[in-house]
Parts: C-alpha cells; structure tokens; sequence
C-alpha cells in the first residue's frame, strides 16, 4: 500500500499529476495521467490501496465500476465489457448465452434480472414452416418478427390470406383465417351474397380481426420492406391496396378500400326492405 499520494507518484499505468478541490469521503480527489494518454481522477484512499491501476483501458471499466467476468445472469455468461456505454452510463458487456448466441447486454440490465437471455429464453426460435398445414391454413411465407413474434403469411382453404403468429399456429389456437369461427356461428350471420353482412358491419363498427396486432384490420407492417401494408378481403378475394411508410397512410388507403363494404351493405340493405325483412 502506498503510504503517502503526491505529484509524481504512481501505481500501475498511473501517475499522479495534481490534487483538485474535489473530496471523496474526506479523502482528496487526485488528477491522473494513464500510460496511454488518458486521464481519471482517484481519491487518495483508492490510490493507495491500488484498486485503480489504469485509466479503463486494460479492462474497459472504469474506476469502481463492477467486475462481473465469469459471472451468470440466467443464460448469459459474462465474458468481458466493451468501451460503450448505456444511456444511464452503465458499462456495456459482451455476453455469451448457453444456446452460443453473443450479444451485447447493460450491466444494469443483467444485475436487476430484466435480461437473462440472448432472446431465446423469453421467444422461441424461427422454425421452417413454408408449406406446412395447420387446419385450413397453408404456410406460405415468413412475415418477419413483430412484438417479440415470428409471423408467417399463410392461405387459407377458403381462398383468404392471414399474417398469424408462430407460436399460434403451433399451439393450434389459430386454424383458419377467421371462417373456421365463422362456419361454428354460421346460425347467428345473416348471409347475403355468400357474404356474411354480421361480420361485415363488426369490422365496420371498429371489431379487429384476432391476428391482428396493428390496431386496424386489413394494415400490417412488413419488416422485409420497412413499410406498412394495406389491403382488403372481400367475397373470398384479397386485394392490395399499396404500401406506405407510415401507418397513418395505410389505414387511410384501408379505408378508402372499405367503400365496397359500404356499397355492399347499402345493397344488401335495400333488397330487405324490398322483401319487407329485417
């Protein structure tokens, strides 16, 4: 230990060039020069134990940051920090999980439990799935990944398209496009046209379609193109109806799309009245 800190002095890389007016626990806050051309500032007590021999560059942390080499954070294993550092200042740190995926990981993330994984842990990995059934659905092709969910855009039997999650199509709770529902409660929709008006006037009155996870039926965002998508399904056809960069467009272009569900429903609506039904 070093009994005595004062210009001139070193331990490790550092060398002590002046006293500040700063004070650590009473102890005087030197100014020192490392070995590489950086500069830190230690309190004497640090100095003299010699807990701080470099400015952060032999390890990348810097003086009294915590040293968590070797240690586990559920499936992370950490390996070394990086230089970078987090929004709130704390150490970056390079991270090897048990399925052997790296990754970059925040101290302070690891240390309070909020990251335990690569992201296997939490969301399973991207299965094959093209060409796979799974009730009436086909598997197409991969719609990316949205909400920590991998997507596929699949065909259904009745000729309908649907974007549905990975994990629903495994589960088996998604099995249609919404029409094996619809044939369930085929007692309760008013068909006209092979077309079910009940259904029709719940997505005009604002019911979303259960794969959906834009918040407006007929607009997802397709993560190949990093642009918004709008289309419209009606009488058994799928229709595009263009690509956008912000959602705002899409679900306009989707609504402008819904005049034919307004046309439709005017249509129908007039030929009951004619047969004195309603």
């Amino acid at each position: 230990m070093m009994d005595v800190i004062k210009p001139g002095s070193k331990t490790g890389k550092l060398t002590v060039t002046e006293a500040t007016q700063q004070r650590k626990g009473g102890y005087i806050v030197w100014r020192c020069t490392c070995e590489c051309g950086g500069e830190i500032l230690a309190d004497t007590r640090t100095l003299q134990r010699g807990s701080v021999r470099d400015c952060g560059c032999e390890h990348g942390l810097r003086p009294g940051q915590r040293d968590i080499t070797g240690q586990r954070f559920g499936k992370l294993t950490a390996l070394q920090p990086t230089k970078e550092r987090s929004k709130n200042g704390s150490t970056i740190w390079r991270c090897r999980c048990d399925c052997g995926n790296e990754i970059l990981a925040d101290l302070s993330q690891l240390t309070m439990g909020n990251r335990k994984s690569c992201g296997c842990l939490s969301h399973p990995p991207l299965k094959k799935l093209v060409g796979k059934r799974f009730g009436k659905l086909t598997v197409m092709e991969y719609a990316g990944k949205e909400s920590g969910m991998h997507r596929w855009r699949c065909r259904c039997d009745c000729g309908r398209e649907t974007v549905v999650g990975q994990t629903l199509l495994q589960s088996g709770k998604t099995k249609s496009c919404g029409c094996l529902q619809a044939v369930t409660y085929k007692d309760n929709l008013k068909l006209m046209e092979g077309t079910s008006v009940t259904m029709l006037q719940a997505v005009k009155n604002g019911r979303l379609i259960k794969s959906n996870t834009s918040g407006y039926n007929g607009v997802y965002y397709d993560r190949r193109r990093n642009r918004w998508v709008a289309q419209i399904t009606f009488q058994g056809k799928t229709r595009y109806l263009g690509s956008f960069e912000e959602l705002e467009s899409a679900v306009k272009a989707r609504q402008a799309g819904e005049e034919m569900y307004d046309e439709f429903l005017e249509r129908v609506g007039m030929a009951e009245d004619s047969d004195g039904k309603r």
